[in-house]
């Protein structure tokens, strides 16, 4: 397990199906992001991982090597362990200890709760940092768990040591409010999409998350 994770502020997630509908691929948008100062990326998709989201993966997980910036891969350890990336499981997912098994002892895990019982079920897990949410109402995700808000985020924050990611509606409105409830991290995924969409626009969205706390 990687020691003394240093999360950047924003954790941008790239979700395959909302680039999509865009008309995007991943990986200009990861390239972008990369270009406006992305400190870390993560690759979700819902769908079957046939060859092609394979494909667009391993492209991003080329451009963070490059960049010097961590990879993630979110649900799928074996996807996760051929591209030498980390790997991001929830609930429903391989447990982080049988996910260990796959991805390997130095790989970054990091682990999804909704609510102080699984928090505390995490703090035993061999995970390298822990997720909380949804904080606020989130569209990006069928059937979510209930919103937690920013008191259950304190409450969380007391109940781990370990780097700490809200995620769930997170804005640039709103997440300083996540920030000072103890998030390390906020993971944003519409967050990055302006409402004109256009690489040189994403650029600058991230630009504009940095402004709003380094990365």
């Amino acid at each position: 397990m990687m020691m003394a994770l240093r999360l950047p502020s924003v954790y941008p997630i790239l979700d395959s199906a909302v680039i999509a509908g865009h008309g995007a691929s991943c990986v200009d948008v990861a390239a972008a992001l990369i270009e406006g100062g992305a400190g870390i990326l993560q690759y979700r998709h819902k769908g079957p991982w046939n060859h092609l989201p394979f494909e667009e993966s391993s492209e991003i997980a080329r451009m963070c090597t490059a960049a010097g910036i961590p990879f993630i891969v979110n649900d799928r350890a074996d996807y996760a362990a051929i591209l030498s990336a980390g790997l991001h499981v929830g609930q429903d997912d391989l447990t982080p200890a049988d996910a260990r098994r796959v991805v390997g002892s130095h790989a970054c895990v990091g682990f999804s709760t909704h609510n102080a019982a699984q928090m505390i079920a995490a703090q035993t897990e061999p995970i390298d940092y822990v997720a909380f949410g949804p904080i606020f109402r989130t569209a990006t995700k069928e059937n979510p768990d209930p919103t937690t808000g920013l008191a259950a985020l304190r409450a969380a924050r007391r109940l781990t040591t370990l780097p700490l990611v809200a995620i769930g509606g997170i804005t640039l409105a709103n997440a300083h409010e996540c920030w000072d409830a103890g998030a390390d991290s906020v993971a944003i995924i519409s967050g990055l999409l302006p409402e004109t969409f256009s690489l040189a626009a994403i650029r600058e969205r991230i630009r504009e998350w940095q402004r709003l706390k380094p990365l």
